[in-house]
């Protein structure tokens, strides 16, 4: 399912005096590595074809990207690429799975906000996106998370193998934060790697229980729009300092578990 990235770009330029192995990047590098490792022991991941990017700090224009072949369990923080929008490898060994090149460098040059760009088929999110309607019913707590951040891409059109489908998708995104990308997974992007970390996990743990009590066949009640918005606007404002939390558990976890993870 998994493609090789194949580009006629010509070699990268060679970067003179622009060091990337700043204390930032190599943050950078460790916390999106962390978000792979938990990401893979939560079941989020999908064999070898997912794919999280992150802007490289100091650099608008290079973006760090797992490797192709590798799965998320198996990352670690010297293994990610960074790469340019054309292409380019200009750090580390290998390429990057096609599609994670198509997609998330259209995304990161069309929409500078998102410093951080989490690709999954995570099973309960993916579930959403392929049935009728809008994947999420305001019905429980944790989905409120959400409100008002989703969009749904409703135009399936094959694997992203070509700028162009990057590019739609990137348009189709807009001004939302969760992407659900119909009949085929989600994204979410951040202004940092600790905030989509976060919202991917909620988004699954959301959608986890709107499946189970859509599997009762019994109505779910939604909650009233004045009091989604309200619970939401409570939530979000300590997202930021929550999701910097979050990760920094799952960075202590993986540090006594799979301390490779820093590498």
């Amino acid at each position: 399912m998994a493609h090789e990235l194949k580009t006629d770009a010509a070699s990268p330029a060679v970067l003179r005096n622009v060091p990337l192995d700043t204390p930032e990047i190599i943050e950078a590098r460790r916390d999106l590595a962390a978000s792979f490792r938990m990401a893979a022991k939560l079941g989020l991941q999908e064999g070898i074809c997912n794919h999280f990017s992150a802007v490289v700090p100091g650099h608008e224009d290079l973006f760090l990207v797992n490797p192709y072949g590798w799965a998320f369990a198996e990352i670690k923080a010297s293994q990610l690429l960074i790469c340019d929008f054309n292409g380019n490898v200009v750090s580390g060994e290998g390429k990057p799975e096609a599609t994670a090149f198509y997609i998330h460098a259209q995304i990161h040059k069309v929409l500078p906000r998102a410093a951080a760009a989490f690709h999954t088929h995570m099973p309960n999110a993916t579930a959403l996106s392929m049935v009728e309607g809008q994947p999420l019913v305001w019905a429980g707590q944790t989905a409120l998370k959400f409100y008002g951040r989703t969009a749904v891409d409703e135009n399936y059109n094959g694997l992203a193998l070509g700028n162009d489908e990057g590019l739609r998708i990137a348009k189709a995104i807009g001004d939302a934060d969760i992407v659900f990308m119909r009949n085929h997974g989600v994204m979410v992007l951040g202004p940092t790697i600790a905030e989509a970390f976060d919202d991917l996990y909620y988004l699954e743990r959301a959608a986890e229980v709107q499946l189970k009590a859509m599997s009762t066949g019994r109505n779910l009640l939604p909650i009233p729009d004045k009091i989604a918005q309200k619970a939401y606007e409570e939530m979000r404002e300590g997202d930021p300092e929550s999701a910097r939390l979050h990760l920094a558990s799952v960075r202590r976890q993986l540090a006594v578990v799979e301390p490779d993870y820093l590498d």
